[in-house]
């Protein structure tokens, strides 16, 4: 029986395989993709991971892979189609390979921006196309750029761009919006940011980088092109927890109920990185809580 199972290898995952090594586990990783690092493979320049200023996120990635390797982790490419808490101390997972047995679980699926689903975004992500203000925003100071959304999250990342870039625009498809009224007001009272409102993004146009939005007015079919460097998609995330939705905790939105000990309500299953409720979700918080849920892993298979 192996002591842990870590299911998903982005950051939070992999850097549970590390600590778990360290501690002399017997850890398996799945994955279902065939290569490890999760969203940070989908970004040009990590330009706020300490220490690496303007690393590249595959590079990034592989060096988290391979420092688990170097210590001994196993890997497995396969998808998770059930988790048994079959005992306390005796969990089983499921895979397209067959069936594992282990001690304790750690959660690290991850979350995925949700997309438009317009020509461009696509094949100009990384090169203007951006779901992480804080993440990217440096790249953008002195430039015009879109924030699309009306939400907290959109409210937030326009008053982020707004200290750095000469020129935010705020596209909302309502006509008012959904964030916060202190959050609001700070938006209505910065100069440099600019209201769409009742507009949505029919395309985003550039070679090679970002250099046109066409937006359409709903209320009016009123087509117009705004000029920019950059846009930043803040729709919404999607958690990765469809298979464990009626097995821990889960909000209404989806994401697993952990603090930072990342323990969920079934013993022996901890929830590390994007998939759990925290404020921030970026890569050195998804690495914290792979630390966190080894550490809380531990005392809790020392005790069964």
């Amino acid at each position: 029986m192996l002591d842990v199972i870590i299911i998903g290898s982005g950051p939070a995952g992999l850097t549970a395989a590390i600590y778990a090594m360290r501690a002399g586990l017997q850890a398996l990783v799945i994955e279902k993709q065939p290569m490890s690092g999760g969203q940070i493979l989908n970004t040009v320049d990590v330009d706020n991971y300490p220490g690496l200023p303007g690393i590249g996120g595959f590079e990034l990635g592989m060096s988290f892979r391979e420092h688990a390797e170097k210590l001994g982790a196993q890997f497995e490419t396969a998808e998770v189609t059930a988790i048994e808490a079959a005992t306390e101390k005796e969990k089983i997972v499921v895979t397209t390979n067959g069936r594992h047995s282990c001690r304790a679980i750690v959660l690290a699926m991850g979350a995925t921006h949700r997309m438009l689903g317009v020509p461009g975004e696509e094949t100009l992500r990384g090169m203007g196309v951006s779901y992480c203000a804080t993440c990217d925003g440096a790249f953008f100071r002195g430039k015009t750029v879109a924030v699309i959304g009306g939400g907290d999250v959109a409210l937030e990342d326009a008053l982020f761009l707004a200290r750095g870039c000469e020129k935010v625009y705020l596209i909302h498809r309502r006509d008012e919006l959904r964030g916060a009224r202190s959050l609001q007001q700070k938006v209505f009272d910065t100069p440099n940011i600019e209201l769409i409102w009742d507009s949505v993004v029919e395309s985003i146009d550039g070679e090679g980088m970002v250099q046109m939005l066409q937006i359409r007015n709903i209320k009016t079919e009123e087509h117009t092109q705004l000029p920019l460097q950059g846009v930043f998609i803040a729709v919404g995330i999607l958690p990765d927890t469809g298979l464990v939705r009626e097995l821990v905790d889960c909000d209404e939105g989806g994401y697993i109920r952990a603090d930072e000990t990342c323990v969920t309500s079934i013993p022996g299953i901890f929830a590390a990185g994007d998939l759990r409720t925290k404020p921030l979700r970026q890569i050195v918080t998804a690495a914290a809580d792979g630390a966190n849920a080894i550490t809380s892993l531990e005392n809790y298979i020392y005790t069964i």
